[in-house]
Order: structure tokens, then sequence, then C-alpha cells
């Protein structure tokens, strides 16, 4: 399945596209807020993102009642020794350590160092990790957004600024008015390249704010393997969060 984007009265509305042996565009919203839409392969694209959007209204309502009802999500994490945590693509160990120094979160050979000074206390534990993750995302988010514009300057598109936060239904998205690329924290637990790709993705909507030929054709021309990249967001990643 491939993931879309349109826009609709100032809101992203991100789907996923299914195509099935059917006679009707079908459109589910799951409970997890995800939309899903099931379309047979002679139905063109332009036609599923007109029929999205005549049910923008309905998603939009929807999605606010799910949110009102959808019971708050307490995190599943302990932070303590041998827990996992991926980052970069990779999965780190945890070793929870007491410490009577500065407490702070180091990864070294394999595993991810925590030091605290109180071992119970959960709600501090998880802020360090928190904290850790978005230093990380900072750094290693430039570092890909330096690099991929490089790639945008010949086409006349300069380099926005960056922004991230925590997000439900997308990776990226691209702020035109503002000049500025939104990332997912999320993003950090991605290897390097997927992180690229995302990147890359949200560039090039400065050039194309759709996803037209125009937009897939530039793409392609610029990241040939950008299907494997994503497939690895959709596949691996996304089982995590």
């Amino acid at each position: 399945m491939e993931r879309h984007q349109i826009s609709y009265s100032n809101k992203r509305i991100d789907f996923t596209i299914e195509r099935k042996n059917v006679k009707n565009i079908n459109l589910n919203i799951k409970p997890d807020m995800t939309i899903q839409v099931s379309a047979n392969e002679k139905v063109p694209l332009d036609f599923i993102y007109d029929f999205v959007k005549s049910k923008g209204a309905w998603i939009v309502k929807n999605i606010k009642t799910f949110e009102e009802v959808m019971p708050h999500k307490r995190s599943e994490r302990e932070y303590v020794s041998g827990e996992s945590f991926r980052y970069l693509g990779k999965q780190y160990r945890l070793r929870v350590e007491k410490t009577i120094d500065e407490e702070m979160v180091k990864y070294f050979r394999g595993f991810i160092y925590l030091y605290v000074k109180d071992l119970q206390n959960f709600q501090r534990k998880e802020k360090l990790m928190a904290d850790w993750y978005r230093e990380k995302s900072k750094k290693i988010f430039q570092q890909s957004l330096d690099k991929m514009s490089e790639s945008m300057k010949k086409y006349g598109v300069g380099k926005p600024s960056l922004d991230f936060r925590s997000m439900k239904a997308r990776w990226g998205s691209a702020l035109i008015e503002k000049n500025t690329i939104l990332l997912n924290t999320e993003l950090i637990k991605a290897p390097k390249h997927c992180i690229d790709y995302v990147v890359l993705h949200e560039l090039i909507h400065f050039k194309y704010n759709d996803h037209s030929d125009n937009f897939y054709n530039m793409l392609f021309t610029l990241m040939p393997d950008w299907q494997k990249r994503k497939a690895i967001l959709d596949e691996e990643i996304v089982q995590e969060l």
C-alpha cells in the first residue's frame, strides 16, 4: 500500500491506497485514526484524490470523534535494564545504572546506558530518554536536510527551516507558507537513508506541492530506490510505534 496526502480546509489528510478487485471506491477510518482507501487498479489517482477530498468534512469529523473517545495510551516502557530501544535502524539494549553524578544517556557498543539517581523514578527515566532522542533528532535531521538540500538547488529550491515533533499519521510535512519542513521525531528510530527519503520527499513539495506525476518523476530521478526506503519505514519502523 502506498501513502498519499491531500489538503482539505488547511489540513493535511494522510491515507493509504490498496488496489483491489472492487467496483466502488471504499474509504475506511480505522480506530487508530489511519485512513485506508481501496480501489480498482483502473481508477486514476486523481479520481481517488478528488473522492477523498469530497469526504473531507466527514473524515475530519470522525477523526475528531476518535480522538475524544480514545483512552489515553500509557507508555508500555518500564525503562529497566534489558529493554530494547531502536536508534537509527538498529536495536540497542538498555542498561539502567544508578549514579550520584550527572544524570544522562549514552550509547556504546550495542547498549544504551541510562544513568539516573533514582532507579524507581519512572517519569525521570522517561524524560531523560525523550530528551536524548530529541537531541539526536535535532542533529541527525539537520544533517539530512543539509545534504538533501544540495540536490534541490538546481531546481530552484532553497533550504527551508527545520522543526520536529511527535506525529501520529505521517513522517513529515512541508509547511510551504512557513518555509519549514516538519519531521516526526519517531524518524530517529529509522536508518539514515530512510530519513533522507522523508526529507527529500518534503523538499520536492516546495517544487510540486502535490503528488502528481511531476512530483514522482523528480523523486525517482533524485532517489531511484525511494520505494525500498519507504518500505522499511512502513514495514519495520511503524510496527514499533
